[in-house]
């Protein structure tokens, strides 16, 4: 146990990292990830409320659907990325652990005051991953079970009412379920009761987003890096009334200093974040944002962030005595498999 964002987490549990991110693989974990920020907004024109304060067009959303983006600041920066859930009659935002007290602020001081904002501190959220994720849920909400992936529904699992979405953090199906405290116990016990569940910490938790190419705040992204810096260009929409769309416009056009990439590590010695990323010239061309042993292509793999004009395949760290090569890849480094149909 550790201590993260104001709460005590579990790193892993006796099983270990690799055998936890291997069962998530291949039957289905369950995360407690209640650190997270929750909070409810109700009110008047709350998508193009959030279109002010973000680069994806939150007002075209649909109910009962969700979407990944980001909060941009005045220069174009990541303040965090945040998903956003449609319901019959308010939006569910959801933010990072570590983040949760600027994002709130940065919501209710932007924000028309014809929107409410309610901040869910007395609110869990768990996830349960993993190929086997379906049929579990199957035998809690069927409704909830049917979801296509980035939908969400409003239910109950065996009286307990919640939110849940079929989304989550590792690249496998599965969904994260919005839960009141006083059921948060009962919840965990339940889903850990079915055979094919296994608790899973932090530590196969960062492994297994890792190993999906997912960005992880304050690694791949942060307030000096846009969203196309990141490799988050996807989400930006043609629009110019967010903070920061100057210059966020101005990369999807010109092209950004930075770019995101995958690396496969030659040999068994981790490259961790924050390692400098060298090319052939021994220059240095980028960073390591990201990096651990993957369990499932049993090696090493690493994200980096590198000049945008770098063209060579193979890149280099040095990590204490050792010159090691690096390969670039295409992320992810293991296939998603969300449930699109």
């Amino acid at each position: 146990m550790v201590p993260f964002a104001g709460y005590a987490m579990p790193v892993q549990y006796p099983t270990g990292i690799i055998k936890e991110t291997k069962h998530c693989r291949s039957q289905a974990g369950f995360f407690d990830i209640s650190h997270m920020g929750q909070c409810l907004i109700v009110g008047d024109n709350i998508g193009q409320e959030l279109e002010k304060l973000t680069p994806s067009k939150a007002s075209e959303l649909n109910v009962n659907k969700q979407l990944y983006t980001v909060l941009t600041n005045t220069e174009g920066g990541v303040i965090d990325d945040i998903m956003i859930t449609r319901l019959a009659a308010k939006f569910l935002i959801i933010v990072n652990a570590g983040c949760k007290e600027k994002d709130f602020k940065h919501l209710n001081v932007n924000i028309s005051k014809q929107c409410q904002i309610e901040e869910l501190d007395k609110q869990a959220l768990m996830a349960l991953q993993g190929p086997a994720a379906a049929e579990v849920m199957m035998q809690l909400s069927e409704p909830a079970s049917k979801l296509k992936f980035m939908h969400a529904i409003e239910t109950d699992i065996h009286g307990m009412p919640c939110i849940i979405s079929r989304s989550g953090y590792t690249g496998e199906d599965g969904f994260e379920i919005s839960i009141a405290n006083n059921h948060a116990e009962t919840l965990a016990k339940l889903l850990l009761s079915f055979e094919q569940v296994m608790p899973i910490g932090l530590g196969a938790r960062d492994t297994l987003r890792l190993e999906a190419g997912l960005s992880l705040y304050g690694h791949e992204l942060n307030e000096s890096l846009s969203p196309v810096d990141s490799g988050l260009a996807w989400l930006v929409r043609d629009q110019q009334h967010y903070l920061g769309a100057d210059k966020i416009q101005s990369q999807l056009v010109q092209g950004a200093h930075k770019k995101k990439i995958g690396l496969h590590i030659e040999g068994k010695i981790p490259v961790r974040e924050n390692t400098q990323v060298f090319d052939s010239n021994n220059q240095v061309v980028g960073v390591v944002t990201s990096g651990s042993f993957s369990p499932s292509l049993d090696k090493p793999v690493a994200i980096a962030l590198i000049e945008s004009d770098n063209k060579e395949t193979t890149l280099y760290a040095q990590i204490r005595n050792h010159k090691i090569a690096m390969h670039k890849v295409a992320l992810p480094f293991v296939k998603h498999r969300y449930h699109r149909s």
